[in-house]
């Protein structure tokens, strides 16, 4: 299987994605994870991605895509992937495309976790952090048994500035914007799956694979 898993921030990707490479025996690859495996084989795509990153700017699409191309490259990958993260934008999209012609592959699905946007701003503004040991907690989904203090150490619980209902309102506006022409993107190529995202983990994870079957059969 070959599969983009995309969703918004707070959709839980992170968690469905361990779940399906370990039920599809399909590696994990995330920008992240690629960026930092380039950088520490100092490959030369990872040194000029360094550049940007030690700078605070946002690697090019020309090296992002190289680096998912050197990754898709690899042996654990020739029997299947998941992308997370990548692409973004429908011009890494097109990139990719070409990638994947090159490489002889082909995608076999986009699974779209939607989640309503009301949900997401109560899952990412309840993270709480404490001050002291780095514990973390969530009002309404696990919540400290000392209240405002960390049950573990005592400290004092605080709201990351990163959480706060404005910050967390601008990165879903983004993700909404630079999104919206991805998705469509994917569904005029009858590739994206919709997959309602505000069930329980165990039940997503069973929609998910229930559909990927039925698209496989």
């Amino acid at each position: 299987m070959r599969i983009i898993l995309m969703g918004p921030p707070g959709a839980g990707k992170g968690t469905q994605a361990d779940f399906l490479t370990k039920e599809l025996k399909i590696p994990h690859i995330s920008t992240g994870e690629m960026f930092r495996k380039a950088v520490k084989e100092n490959t030369p795509l990872g040194i000029e991605a360094k550049r940007y990153m030690d700078s605070g700017q946002l690697v090019p699409d020309a090296v992002t895509v190289g680096i998912v191309k050197e990754r898709l490259a690899e042996a654990d990958c020739q029997k299947g992937f998941l992308l997370d993260g990548f692409p973004r934008t429908v011009a890494q999209a097109d990139a990719l495309d070409v990638t994947l012609r090159e490489l002889g592959v082909k995608l076999n699905q986009v699974i779209n976790l939607l989640v309503g946007r009301d949900a997401l701003l109560q899952r990412l503004t309840g993270r709480r952090v404490c001050k002291s040991c780095g514990a973390t907690y969530h009002v309404l989904y696990n919540p400290s048994a000392a209240g405002q203090k960390c049950q573990l150490c005592q400290g004092e619980l605080y709201q990351r500035s990163d959480d706060t209902e404005a910050t967390v309102a601008n990165r879903l506006d983004v993700y909404e914007q630079q999104t919206a022409p991805l998705v469509a993107y994917y569904e005029k190529k009858g590739l994206l799956l919709n997959i309602a995202g505000n069930e329980t983990v165990e039940a997503i994870a069973e929609n998910i694979l229930k559909v990927l079957g039925s698209e496989q059969g």
